[in-house]
């Protein structure tokens, strides 16, 4: 986090923007999908209750149909007469469970008025059925009759299908009871799944059968089931708590020949599982993406404000930079006029000098007795007469604009003539200077003075920087279309990393006061830029230094080649 205020801010600034922008149509978009596939698992889990609840009517009323089938087709077979035999009840029940498995557990033959005329029963007795039941009435009217009877005191019921035989004057009953297990695993394989429940309630709402096994038929607790449809063929689907206390989805239908209703449930957190699993995999996923989108702001917006931070830090330096420029260029102004005044005193001073020498030559003086002593001021006087003019020239060349005068050139004559000024200072110093230059090169349309000044400059800068006795400085040329390329190059000290970037400025130098004016390289730089070219530096403390200029060749007798901008290079 940066420690500048307004960066920091700036900062968290970007990084909320960074985070919400992406994040928000993220989850506006995840959440409709989301809520799409809520509602759409939903209506799946409660439409596959539903259907699994309408199968289960239509099984459980071909079941009882079938049952009535059966036990009318067995009174009709054989009449009141043959079933009131004994042992026929029982051949016939034993007949029926081998045939079609234990369904039927008892027959009852009963008279009119209800008394048992002859019974058979499989199993436990659960005890004679009594002739004042309410569905005596009710079977000798429709002619058939399915219901659960109540015929134990704890009030538990015994489903019954009763048909009716004879003559209105003489009817008679065949009355079959359901085996209670058979009944109640039909109703088990009504489940959804294992976990949920499935049992039928009678029409004052007792339960008849239920799964799983383990819930009394009866006694077991029971949700509010006023939602249960009271007819017709429709399913209704409701919410309550089991016996155990869990939320769960009931789906209830009605048995149209018993009056009975039958319900399917099955927990909310069994029938979600998979939305629930959906729920916990999506919030891992926004998590994970928040995450890394928080991440990936956070990096951004800490580049983003460092790249301003040092943007603005580049203006800062480039402000002072120009404040520099301004007040250098206001002392190029003031030096130039400085020089303009000068010069003419000097070359005055300069040229009374050498008259004053040409006077001391007359015989009539040679026997002055300070002779010596005056020749040897006057010649220092010219000496540093010539000093300052030189100094005045190049503070007038740094800081006026001067008319370039384009002209064949030689350039390997150039550089040896160069090199024949500058043999004195190697030779006190005791250095070697080596020359290689192309030997095909060939006459180039250059500005000779300038070039030459740009040359001496750099010469007379590396004959400096060697060390006496063990010093070499070395000059090639050669044409590397579309450019010429002049390097010097010295075996010097080198210059410091921190010094490369303003050895061009103005006034900047690491000579020792008094012998350099730090303007030689500010002029090649303004020289070799007006000719298009480019002028680098490439310096290692300890292992010399190079500087490569990179001019437009415009050859004698050629169109000239297009000038382009160039600057300084330093590396």
């Amino acid at each position: 986090m940066p420690k500048n205020r307004h960066y920091r801010s700036l900062m968290k600034s970007m990084l909320m923007l960074g985070f919400l922008l992406p994040f928000i149509p993220m989850m506006l978009v995840g959440g409709l999908v989301f809520y799409q596939f809520n509602g759409a698992y939903k209506t799946r889990v409660q439409d596959h209750l539903m259907d699994a609840a309408r199968n289960g009517k239509r099984h459980i009323d071909r079941f009882l149909n079938d049952k009535t089938a059966d036990l009318r087709f067995i009174a009709t077979s054989f009449g009141y007469e043959k079933l009131r035999e004994a042992g026929a009840l029982e051949d016939i029940l034993r007949k029926s469970r081998m045939r079609e498995g234990p369904v039927f557990d008892a027959l009852v033959l009963l008279d009119g008025r209800g008394s048992e005329i002859a019974a058979a029963r499989f199993g436990k007795p659960l005890g004679p059925y009594r002739a004042e039941s309410s569905w005596l009435g009710d079977v000798l009217k429709t002619g058939h009759l399915i219901r659960d009877i109540a015929i134990t005191p704890q009030g538990i019921s015994h489903i019954v299908v009763a048909v009716t035989g004879g003559t209105r004057e003489a009817p008679w009953v065949l009355l079959a009871g359901i085996d209670g297990a058979a009944f109640n695993d039909m109703v088990k394989a009504l489940r959804v799944v294992d976990t949920g429940s499935a049992f039928i309630l009678s029409g004052d709402g007792r339960r008849l059968a239920a799964a799983p096994s383990g819930i009394h038929p009866d006694k077991s607790p029971r949700p509010d089931f006023q939602g249960l449809p009271n007819g017709g063929e429709d399913v209704a689907l409701f919410r309550g708590r089991d016996a155990a206390g869990h939320e769960t989805i009931y789906a209830g239908a009605f048995l149209k020949p018993v009056h009975w209703r039958l319900v399917l449930g099955q927990e909310t957190s069994a029938a979600y599982v998979g939305l629930n699993r959906a729920k916990k995999v999506t919030g891992g996923f926004v998590l994970l993406a928040g995450l890394c989108i928080a991440f990936y702001a956070f990096s951004l917006s800490r580049k983003t404000v460092r790249r301003i931070e040092l943007a603005d830090k580049e203006k800062q330096k480039v402000n002072e930079q120009m404040l520099q420029t301004g007040k250098l260029a206001s002392i190029g102004e003031l030096a130039a006029g400085i020089a303009h005044e000068i010069n003419n005193p000097v070359a005055i001073m300069v040229e009374e000098a050498g008259w004053i020498e040409d006077l001391l030559e007359e015989e009539s003086l040679q026997e002055m007795e300070n002779l010596t002593e005056l020749k040897r001021a006057l010649k220092q006087i010219h000496t540093q007469g010539q000093r300052c003019k030189a100094i005045t020239h190049q503070l007038l060349s740094f800081a006026r604009k001067t008319d370039f005068r384009i002209q064949k050139v030689n350039l390997k004559a150039l550089i040896e003539d160069i090199m024949a000024i500058s043999s004195r200072h190697s030779k006190y110093g005791r250095m070697t200077i080596g020359l290689d230059i192309q030997e095909d090169l060939p006459e180039f349309m250059l500005p000779p003075t300038e070039l030459q000044q740009v040359l001496l400059n750099l010469i007379n800068n590396a004959v400096d920087a060697v060390e006496e006795g063990t010093g070499a400085v070395a000059i090639s040329a050669r044409l590397e279309e579309p450019d010429i390329v002049i390097e010097v190059t010295d075996n010097g000290g080198g210059i410091q990393k921190e010094n490369l970037s303003r050895i061009f400025d103005p006034f900047f130098t690491t000579k020792p006061v008094g012998k350099g004016t730090g303007l030689g390289l500010s002029i090649c730089y303004g020289i070799v830029k007006r000719m298009g070219g480019k002028i680098r530096v490439n310096s290692k403390p300890g292992s010399g230094t190079t500087f490569r200029i990179r001019v437009p060749a415009v050859i004698s007798g050629d169109a000239p080649v297009g000038l382009s901008q160039g600057g300084p290079d330093a590396c």
